[in-house]
């Protein structure tokens, strides 16, 4: 198949698009390299340097005649979103709506759409959250989240293209970016290596669930099969707050940096923990890696 990956240069996306060509398919990845890396680039991947809302993704998509859309590009900053909801909405509403457009107009057969299983469910739901209980995001990113999955809809209602939605929890692993705020992984990783101040925002009582990107990978190529239709969770159903976050990566690289906790920002939920038993059930994913060995990945990634 040829796959448009967008996104690809990015944490998540560079790790799907080396599953997929290893896998023997074409892989297309556009990005704007505003948070990706030439770094994380395949070398057999076709790369692009483009914007999802720039004119040209029509002409793209007609002269590439793509099989499948691979959506990850994203403003994927939630406390960002609060404060910024029109760039967010620019980005993350606008701009997939220009890639869909390029993509019914072109015969694209499948879109997978990136959401959030964080983000998008609200608080004071079941711990761990199923996908049919109620939508109630509490930040722009996740509003624009949920809007992607409701154009989605209507795409595959009315043009017939297959439609599967990834509700992500908290992914951290090798290439996890650092700048910024989201990442909290990779953050207090870098930082203790590098002999700078860790920040706990709040009590650090905030509960996640934290996938390891080698399972986010494995859904990924999952959703590829035809019989792969849908919304699925993809989280590990265990709930670990920041605290705990912090001292297991103190511990694990012997690090003597002080719990130092600042101001806790808006729009963050309290607790986000999500059940993955419907694509258990129905395509058996579950995850693989335990959170203290994919941290030790992480933390072997920086280091090198």
């Amino acid at each position: 198949m040829h796959i448009l990956v967008t996104g690809g240069a990015g944490f998540i996306a560079s790790n799907i698009v080396d599953a997929y060509i290893e896998l023997g398919h074409r892989v297309t990845v556009i990005d704007n390299l505003s948070t990706g890396s030439l770094d994380n680039l395949n070398k057999n991947a076709n790369f692009i340097e483009m914007d999802i809302n720039d004119n040209a993704i029509n002409v793209l998509f007609a002269e590439q005649h793509f099989d499948v859309l691979n959506h990850h590009a994203a403003q994927m900053d939630v406390r960002f979103s609060v404060e910024n909801p029109i760039f967010d909405a620019q980005n993350n509403i606008i701009g997939g709506l220009n890639l869909y457009q390029a993509a019914q107009k072109s015969g694209v057969k499948k879109i997978i759409f990136a959401s959030s299983g964080g983000a998008i469910y609200g608080d004071n739901l079941p711990i761990p959250t199923p996908e049919d209980s109620p939508l109630e995001p509490c930040s722009p990113y996740g509003i624009a989240k949920l809007t992607n999955e409701k154009y989605l809809a209507f795409y595959q209602n009315n043009y017939n293209i297959d439609v599967v939605c990834l509700r992500y929890a908290n992914i951290y692993g090798p290439r996890q970016n650092f700048n910024g705020e989201a990442g909290v992984v990779a953050i207090f990783i870098h930082k203790m290596l590098t002999g700078k101040q860790p920040i706990i925002y709040g009590d650090g009582k905030n509960t996640r669930d934290y996938v390891f990107v080698d399972d986010v990978v494995r859904a990924n190529v999952i959703a590829l099969n035809e019989s792969v239709k849908g919304i699925y969770n993809i989280g590990t159903e265990i709930e670990t707050d920041v605290n705990q976050i912090f001292n297991s990566i103190k511990e694990l690289m012997d690090s003597d940096c002080a719990e130092v906790h600042g101001e806790e920002k808006q729009g963050e939920q309290r607790r986000s923990c999500i059940s993955y038993q419907k694509i258990m059930r129905e395509h058996n994913w579950s995850p693989e890696i335990k959170l203290i060995d994919g941290l030790n990945k992480t933390i072997d990634y920086f280091k090198n």
